[in-house]
């Protein structure tokens, strides 16, 4: 048995992913404690872990992205990205170290496992010398001299020419566009009595994990000469579904339509104008029908009247819908898109903030669906990707094939394995007094 302490940003996407792999560690008879936001106390529990509410810090769960944050209303890209990071996962940690050092101190774990954004525990794995496994929530983040710096969504090159200009925008990033970011990772750390890294944006906030869990298959990521060497793909952290879904009233609908598009924006971008309306509006005179999920109540967002052929809901379980579905448009969240993979579904990815850009950039590469930028007229962009998507058979083909690579994996039996190796290998009595 393993002790273990998972901390997680109180987020939808970030508690999402690690509940498969808690539930596993319980599961093989791992002690386990989670430390994350009040409001995902009952899904904690559910796993049989041991539940820490976040005490110290902003525990800013169970809000949405503007109720949370409200200043970052509008901002989009790169200045959108550096907001986030900025407010949601530098600000928030070390108020998040005071609560995982008395964790700790009680508790005295074999490792610490969190979403890669959760900086606290890497703070506490730097200060006491406890192993620090990251479980992803979305792609590889790190910088590579193949691939252009994290954020910019751009087609990985290993080239001569590409490595130059990998090099050239990570210069410029590091310098110019990332820069208020990078001081501000200077000053968390010293902030919480640790040494800066000199190192480049994204990467001066923490030092590397022992390792780093992708919730996704090596199809799916550039391919990278300088991939950290404590990289495992694990395949999909996903559950199996269970009895207790309620179809809504118009389930029957999805027989009577030959093609079923689900539209999501998911949970913390629910600005309907972002995606949900102009997408609404494109597809209305589809011949297919389309099953919006808002990730709020539906009440909330004012939608307006709404096309005949569309269904709208705050949550369908993907097991279920997905199965049905012909295509997933989508802002680009990495769970939506990992799903509608593993049931080989197709993408169109309208992205605008966050992390997004970047996967939206990764279903383009991976040919599996077409990403769409930041543009004048995205109904007009929709419209004709959505159609493009439909009746070119390449996109659903290659779907399929990674769709088959998805499912040949147990993401959460294999996460749980790693972790477990991780807890024991540092395990040694003289290990533990040196902490």
């Amino acid at each position: 048995m393993v002790n273990i302490l998972v901390a997680t940003a109180p987020a939808e996407g970030h508690v999402n992913v690690m509940m498969h792999v808690v539930k596993e560690l319980v599961r093989r008879g791992n002690e386990v404690t989670w430390y994350t936001g009040k409001a995902f106390e009952a899904r904690v529990k559910k796993t049989g872990a041991r539940f820490s509410p976040i005490v110290s810090g902003f525990d800013y769960g169970g809000m949405t992205h503007d109720e949370a944050f409200p200043h970052h209303a509008g901002l989009t890209g790169t200045k959108g990205m550096v907001a986030v990071f900025r407010d949601v996962f530098f600000g928030t940690a070390p108020d998040q170290l005071r609560d995982l050092t008395a964790l700790a101190e009680e508790l005295r774990p074999d490792v610490v496992v969190t979403d890669e954004t959760t900086y606290a525990g890497g703070f506490l794995s730097e200060k006491t010398g406890i192993p620090l496994v990251w479980m992803a929530t979305s792609i590889y983040t790190l910088s590579s001299r193949d691939t252009a710096p994290f954020g910019m969504g751009l087609p990985p090159s290993a080239t001569f020419l590409g490595r130059l200009r990998n090099r050239m925008l990570k210069w410029t990033g590091d310098h110019i566009i990332m820069r208020e970011l990078r001081r501000e990772a200077d000053k968390t750390r010293a902030q919480v009595g640790l040494e800066r890294i000199d190192a480049g944006a994204f990467e001066n906030i923490i030092r590397m994990p022992s390792l780093y869990l992708l919730g996704t298959v090596p199809s799916f990521e550039y391919p990278r000469s300088d991939l950290l060497p404590q990289t495992r793909f694990v395949g999909p952290i996903t559950g199996e579904p269970t009895d207790e879904f309620q179809a809504p009233h118009w389930w029957d609908d999805l027989k009577a339509y030959d093609t079923v598009v689900h539209l999501t924006q998911g949970t913390v971008a629910n600005e309907p104008e972002r995606l949900l309306l102009p997408a609404i509006r494109a597809l209305s005179d589809l011949d297919a029908l389309i099953v919006t999920t808002t990730g709020v109540p539906p009440e909330q967002l004012d939608l307006g009247p709404l096309p005949k052929n569309v269904r709208v809901e705050r949550f369908v379980p993907y097991h279920h819908l997905l199965p049905h579905a012909d295509l997933l448009v989508t802002n680009g969240g990495y769970g939506g898109v990992t799903a509608a993979l593993s049931n080989g579904v197709p993408l169109v990815v309208a992205s605008a903030t966050e992390d997004k850009n970047e996967v939206g950039a990764h279903v383009g590469w991976s040919g599996a669906g077409v990403h769409l930028k930041e543009g004048d007229d995205l109904e007009t962009q929709l419209r004709a990707a959505v159609r493009r998507v439909l009746t070119e058979p390449t996109f659903r083909e290659r779907a399929r094939q990674l769709g088959e690579e998805y499912r040949a994996q147990n993401g959460p039996r294999r996460a749980a394995e790693l972790i477990e190796g991780a807890g024991a290998d540092v395990g040694s009595a003289g290990q533990r007094q040196s902490r």
